[in-house]
């Protein structure tokens, strides 16, 4: 009798074990409450700030007609685009069949056979099976449920990854339109530049003959003339490759026209130079990276899942005219119920060398999105501290410019009235174009890098 009961709280022990610890595999995955991963999972949880700047459409932040018009066909037509959107449709498929997952499986197999006897060769024997096969598998142990959550896990991974390219396209169809204004830009200063030059050179030659310059005057500011021609077809080639560059974001072959007078792209309303970790919260990468753990957790409860038994109930049942050995006719309704209850003894150490991976691979991907967080804050932060750089640098090239454009003006009238050397006259024409080119570049800086922003918080809705 003692026995008995010994072996009776045995059980009961086991059973108490295994339900206790096999709570852990219906758990919903959620992120630590400590550090930077704990920051953003009490951030995220936060109310959107539809004002933000990074929550801005791209059609409020970029207002130019004609780059409007160049995003608009490259989210149409995009192939990293289509192939982000099919990644979705395929994840969407997966859920649903991890959904159906709970359901019975059903499968048919009909089958015939006939036989003749030696002493009765004319007479052959048919018979028939039409049976109905009914196999389900009951989640004792939660492994339909963590495939399901981590198909979900997963869709919700390729959304966001969809959501990054689509802001990444925006970015670069941007990035590329203002690297293709400021070079035409530079491509038009250098044909006035070479126009003006052109005439200094002939300025020269008459003042040479007047006996006021040398050849040695003349011979240099036709080299000065020269540099700039040489300058021409450079730029033509970058802006060759850039239209290039633009025809593959875009889908479509085409020399891209510019507005030329399109002014340099700055923050705009929402612009706040500290940023608060809800706004991170908003960026694809951010949250595709955490569900990359998730679904690593959801993993690891299938490895975990794995060492509790399983169970499976199974039906056939069918119209058959076979009964034993003989074959009787007309047939006969058959019905067979059956379960099937399998727990795991010995299986060579594979499943925990399985659980062992999968925590391994699990902590891989907490690491990799703490990583993409702290990367996020550091884009961010380079962006706006860059912005603002270029604003101040900004503002003394302009004021260059405008000191330079005065010193040619100055020494032009000087060289008229004989007052000035050639060599003065040729150096503050190369300075003002260095200012010039260097005035183009660091507008363009200014706009990429306030596309740069826009990305990294997350913009491109």
């Amino acid at each position: 009798m003692k026995l008995r009961n010994y072996i009776k709280l045995a059980i009961m022990a086991v059973v108490i074990t295994t339900a206790v610890s096999s709570c852990q595999t219906y758990k919903k995955f959620d992120l630590p409450k400590e550090g930077i991963a704990g920051e953003y999972a009490a951030a995220k949880d936060e109310a959107v700030d539809s004002a933000a700047f990074g929550n801005l459409s791209w059609q409020e932040l970029f207002t130019d007609p004609q780059l409007r018009e160049l995003i608009a066909k490259a989210l149409e037509n995009n192939t990293d685009v289509k192939n982000a959107k099919l990644n979705v449709d395929a994840a969407q498929a997966r859920l649903l069949g991890a959904k159906l997952s709970y359901l019975p499986s059903l499968a048919i197999t009909p089958s015939g056979n006939t036989s003749a006897y030696e002493k009765i060769p004319s007479k052959w024997n048919w018979g028939y099976s039409i049976p109905l096969a009914v196999s389900w598998e009951i989640d004792i142990f939660g492994r339909l449920t963590n495939a399901k959550r981590s198909a979900k896990a997963a869709l919700m991974q390729s959304e966001a990854y969809q959501q990054a390219v689509r802001s990444q396209i925006i970015g670069a169809v941007a990035n590329t339109y203002y690297a293709l204004v400021s070079l035409k830009r530079q491509h038009a200063l250098y044909l006035e530049t070479a126009d003006k030059w052109a005439q200094s050179v002939e300025v020269m030659r008459q003042m040479k003959e007047a006996g006021r310059y040398t050849e040695v005057a003349v011979v240099q500011s036709e080299a000065n003339y020269s540099s700039i021609l040489a300058s021409i077809p450079d730029v033509e080639l970058q802006i060759l490759e850039l239209n290039n560059t633009m025809s593959l974001l875009v889908g479509e072959k085409a020399d891209w026209n510019v507005n030329l007078n399109a002014a340099t792209l700055m923050p705009c309303a929402g612009y706040d130079k500290s940023i608060p970790m809800s706004y991170l919260a908003a960026r694809p990468d951010v949250r595709a990276a955490e569900q990359s753990v998730a679904t690593a957790y959801y993993a690891t409860n299938i490895a975990r899942s794995a060492f509790y038994p399983s169970l499976s109930i199974s039906s056939n049942g069918g119209f058959t005219n076979i009964l034993g050995n003989t074959i009787s006719n007309p047939g006969s309704w058959f019905v067979q119920l059956a379960g099937n209850l399998v727990a795991p003894l010995f299986a060579r150490g594979q499943n925990i060398q399985n659980l062992k991976v999968a925590k391994a691979q699990q902590q891989q991907a907490m690491n990799n999105f703490e990583y993409t967080l702290m990367s996020a804050c550091n884009e961010v932060e380079h962006a706006m501290v860059t912005i603002d750089q270029l604003s101040k640098k900004r503002v003394f090239v302009a004021n260059q410019v405008y000191s330079l454009s005065k010193a040619v003006e100055y020494n032009e009238d000087l060289q008229r009235l004989a007052n000035t050397t050639y060599l003065e006259v040729l150096t503050a024409q190369q300075s003002l174009l260095q200012a010039q080119i260097k005035q183009i570049g660091t507008d363009l800086s200014i706009s990429q890098a306030t596309i740069n922003l826009y990305q990294s918080l997350g913009g491109g809705r």
